[in-house]
C-alpha cells in the first residue's frame, strides 16, 4: 500500500531534477520529467518528446480520440519513464532496486501535482526492469508506490 513521505533534501533534490527534465520536453500536451535513483544517486533521466525528438513523428497535434481504437498509446511521445530507464540502461547501469521519481510541469515550468497512477506502458516496463518503488507528489503530499502497486494501480485507472 502507498506509503506518504516526509519531505527531505534528497527527495527535494530528486524532484528538482524531474523538472530540469521536464523543461525539456517538447510534447505539445504535457512536459514531463522522471529521474531513476539507486542508492542516492540518479542514474537515469527522462523527458517526454517524440522518438529521437523528430518532427516527423510529432503527433501532440492530433485529438486521442481520432485514433484508431487498436492504438494501445495513443500519446507520440515516448514517456519520460521509458526515458530515464533507457538513459541508465544506455550507462550500463544496474536498475534493479531503483527509485522512479516523476513529475510534470505547466507551462511556465512550475511543478505540477501528480494525479493517481495510470500509465500502463510504463508502469509494465519499470517492473520488468526491476524498478522497485515509484514516487509522486500529489496536491496531498509526497507518496511511495511499490512497483507492483503503482502497475495494478495503472491497470484500474479509470478517467
Amino acid at each position: 500500500m502507498s506509503q506518504r513521505l516526509n519531505s527531505t533534501f534528497l527527495i527535494d533534490r530528486f524532484f528538482s531534477a524531474t523538472q530540469e527534465e521536464s523543461l525539456k520536453s517538447t510534447c505539445q500536451r504535457r512536459k514531463c520529467g522522471a529521474v531513476l535513483v539507486r542508492e542516492g544517486e540518479i542514474i537515469g533521466r527522462g523527458f517526454n518528446s517524440p522518438p529521437r525528438n523528430l518532427e516527423s513523428q510529432r503527433r501532440c497535434h492530433l485529438d486521442k480520440d481520432s485514433l484508431d481504437s487498436k492504438v494501445t498509446d495513443k500519446t507520440c511521445c515516448i514517456h519520460a519513464e521509458q526515458r530515464a530507464i533507457s538513459d541508465a540502461k544506455n550507462r550500463h547501469e544496474t536498475i534493479e532496486g531503483a527509485v522512479m521519481y516523476f513529475t510534470s510541469v505547466d507551462n511556465a515550468g512550475n511543478r505540477l501535482a501528480s494525479g493517481k497512477p495510470y500509465c500502463t506502458s510504463c508502469s509494465k516496463m519499470a517492473l520488468d526492469e526491476g524498478v522497485k518503488i515509484w514516487i509522486l507528489e500529489h496536491e496531498i503530499g509526497i507518496f511511495a508506490y511499490s512497483a507492483e502497486e503503482y502497475n495494478n494501480i495503472s491497470f484500474g485507472y479509470r478517467p
